[in-house]
This record gives structure tokens, C-alpha cells and sequence, in this order.
């Protein structure tokens, strides 16, 4: 079964590397990845919602869902599992960004953007193909860029999914039983 996942995990990554790679979508790649880096697009989105009174109670769920994500993905799951990256297997690959030092199962990446994600589309139905599309693209800059296996998004998407639905649900049940802190979606 392990074996199966690693050789779908790199065909994929073969694939990519072997028929997607351009000048002009390397580039784009790592501006997406950059984004990704510690959440940094979803946290300010975080803080410019927790900035305006209306939409505070959605910059606070959308915090809570990142460290969730991360607490369970970053601190918990990685050291767990501690799956070495797919650059590693690779002799002489050269990146395109800076070599994370961290493992590679699952992705942070992904999981703080599907929790954001999530939780942005909770908040502003309208604009979820716009969340979803932001944290897909992350995803597959990831992949892109060699550092994680197919696997590890995956992985990541379902972390940060659950991670949106226990805030959620943590709102939900506890928060918005508060006076005045009701969230309206």
C-alpha cells in the first residue's frame, strides 16, 4: 500500500517536472509559494478582517482555524510521521526556493490555505471559487516546486478542512452562545 502511494506520489511529481516547467510559471510558482509561506496571506487577511469591527468574529475564526491546522499539522502530525521531502530522494536537485527544513507530511502550506479557505468561504459565500482557487494554487506551487509529494497535499487539504470545521463548530457551540458575539453568514 505505502509503496502504491510513493510510486502515484512520483509519477505525478515526474510529470510535472518533466512537462509543466516554463520560465514564466516558475516565477509565477514561487510568488504563490511566498504567499503560502507561514500563512502570511491568510493572516493578514486575518488581521485586516479583525481590524474592522463588522468582521472581527470572522478574523478570529479565520486565526483560529490556521493554528489549529498548524498545531495539529506542524507540531503534531510532521514528528509523527517525519516523511522526508521529495527533493531529498533526488541526487544533485537544484530548487527554485529556499530548502524547508521541516518534513514533509502534510503540507502547511495547504493546510493553512484550505482552512482559511473554508473559513473565508464560510464568511463571504460570494468569494469562495476566489478562496478555493487561491489555496489550490498554493497547493500545486508546492508540488511544482518539488518540496512536497502529491500525497502530502492531500493530506494537507484534509487537515486544514477539519481544521475549518472545528472552528466552525467551536464557534458555533461556544462563542456565539456569548452575548453579542454572533456571526451572521
Amino acid at each position: 500500500m505505502i509503496s502504491s502511494i510513493y510510486s502515484i506520489d512520483n509519477s505525478i511529481l515526474d510529470f510535472i517536472k518533466n512537462n509543466l516547467h516554463s520560465f514564466w510559471l516558475d516565477k509565477v510558482m514561487i510568488v504563490l509559494t511566498n504567499l503560502g509561506d507561514s500563512g502570511v496571506i491568510w493572516i493578514a487577511i486575518a488581521l485586516g478582517l479583525i481590524i474592522s469591527k463588522k468582521y472581527r468574529k470572522s478574523g478570529f475564526m479565520l486565526l483560529m482555524a490556521i493554528i489549529l491546522g498548524a498545531l495539529f499539522g506542524e507540531v503534531i502530525i510532521k514528528n509523527i510521521v517525519q516523511r522526508g521531502r521529495p527533493f531529498t530522494h533526488v541526487p544533485g536537485m537544484e530548487l527554485l526556493i529556499k530548502k524547508p527544513n521541516s518534513y514533509s507530511f502534510p503540507s502547511g502550506h495547504t493546510t493553512a490555505s484550505f482552512a482559511a479557505a473554508g473559513i473565508l468561504s464560510y464568511c463571504f459565500r460570494t468569494y469562495s471559487v476566489a478562496f478555493y482557487l487561491l489555496a489550490a494554487l498554493i497547493a500545486f506551487s508546492r508540488l511544482y516546486l518539488y518540496v512536497h509529494y502529491p500525497s502530502d497535499v492531500l493530506g494537507g487539504i484534509v487537515l486544514g478542512s477539519l481544521s475549518c470545521l472545528l472552528t466552525i463548530y467551536i464557534f458555533r457551540k461556544y462563542i456565539n452562545k456569548q452575548k453579542n458575539y454572533k456571526i451572521k453568514v
